[in-house]
């Protein structure tokens, strides 16, 4: 059964897809703090004892949320799975952009002012390698990737993966174990390209 406060996020994400631009004032204060832990739970994956900024990647990933013409969450998981798809884009982007500037290119400012303290340089390929790798696995089979996506990216739980992708709980945990196998090979042999 959902939580008063998953009911509430629902109705809200409802009027705001519905146009109430109101709406967004009373959602931000019940989903930042999810949002900052989502971000904090996969920052904290990039590299251990680094200071991380969780604040600069849950605003950009808020501002590029809130700045669509296209609100159309359902309910609460449906947003925070659009949430981990955004998180993912932002952190992709900012590793392309310090291999950028590894290479001699890209000395305009990055996206994300504070962004140098929670992904170092070395840590970056391997961002990129996940990423083109999930890639890989999308392409021949979607609902695996968007678990991985979904649970690693948006930190969402079994429960919440399961009633985006409208399948079982089990199917969940199945696919994700699957998918991390296939994905632990990619990464180990390297790219075939």
């Amino acid at each position: 059964m959902e939580s008063l406060n998953s009911k509430e996020i629902t109705l809200l994400l409802n009027r705001v897809r519905d146009g109430e631009k109101e709406a967004l004032d009373e959602l931000i204060p019940l989903i930042y703090g999810e949002l900052r832990e989502i971000a904090h739970r996969h920052l904290l994956k990039q590299r251990p004892g680094n200071t991380l900024n969780t604040t600069a990647l849950v605003h950009e990933a808020y501002l590029k949320l809130t700045g669509s013409d296209h609100l159309n969450w359902q309910d609460r998981a449906h947003f925070f799975a659009a949430s981990a798809t955004i998180m993912r884009n932002i952190l992709i982007d900012y590793a392309r952009a310090r291999q950028a500037q590894r290479r001699g290119g890209g000395n305009r400012p990055l996206p994300l002012e504070e962004a140098t303290r929670f992904i170092a340089e070395n840590r970056a390929q391997e961002l990129l390698d996940l990423d083109r790798a999930l890639t890989r696995l999308a392409a021949f089979d979607t609902q695996k990737a968007k678990t991985v996506e979904y649970k690693f990216y948006g930190g969402l739980t079994n429960e919440e993966t399961a009633v985006v992708l409208g399948i079982s709980v089990s199917t969940v945990k199945r696919q994700f174990n699957l998918a991390r196998a296939w994905l632990f090979r990619e990464l180990k042999t390297g790219d075939p390209e």
